[in-house]
């Protein structure tokens, strides 16, 4: 019987489509809420965190672009959605609420975008794919949480918008360590390469 790796090998998925002329970094709702496993959080987050930091700085050194993203609803829940229904929680991620607040390790800086949304993915109905393409970005290096739904809704929708999309394994989490490493296996079979931080690093430093 075949294993998992050789069925998607002899279909020949999970080919590289490395990285181009100029990478964009987004940090998918690296907030306090999804960081606190009392509110959206898991034990995986706070690592994927502190990993992301000197990714961060690297692509701040070389003057990169850089989009953080929080989900923020009306005060009132006037924009309220299907979302919502899913996971009611949700609605309490308002601009001011402390859970929507980017950690403090990953404060943005001045030229850096803070992207507000309210589904999953960073690409919809958001103008993301244009503000990359108008900075010259071809392949979007994707972090942050939770793996198995932000992040993997933003990594397909940065290959559907034809972004060559790389995820840095290390600088993701998610709840629970089943659905991120299976989301990670399937990303890397269709939508992304998937990296440790230091492999990507190395192969920025040369591009």
């Amino acid at each position: 019987m075949l294993s998992k790796e050789d069925i998607y090998r002899k279909q020949n998925m999970g080919n590289a489509s490395g990285i181009g002329a100029r990478c964009g970094l987004i940090l998918v709702d690296f907030v306090n809420g999804f960081v606190d496993e009392a509110q959206f959080g898991g034990p995986h987050i706070a690592a994927a965190v502190e990993a992301t930091v000197p990714l961060l700085a690297a692509f701040r050194k070389a003057g990169l672009p850089v989009v953080h993203t929080r989900v923020v609803f009306a005060d009132d829940g006037a924009n309220k959605n299907v979302f919502c229904m899913k996971v009611p929680p949700l609605l309490t991620l308002t601009e001011d609420a402390p859970g929507s607040q980017i950690v403090p390790q990953l404060t943005p800086i001045v030229g850096e975008w803070v992207l507000r949304k309210v589904s999953a993915s960073a690409f919809f109905s958001t103008g993301l794919s244009e503000w990359l393409h108008l900075r010259g970005v071809d392949t979007a290096v994707v972090v942050g949480c939770t793996t198995s739904g932000c992040v993997r809704a933003t990594v397909v929708d940065a290959m559907q918008f034809n972004f060559r999309t790389v995820v840095i394994e290390d600088c993701v989490g998610d709840r629970a360590l089943e659905p991120h490493e299976a989301n990670l296996f399937d990303m890397r079979q269709k939508y992304a390469d998937v990296m440790p931080r230091d492999t990507f690093l190395q192969l920025l430093s040369k591009a």
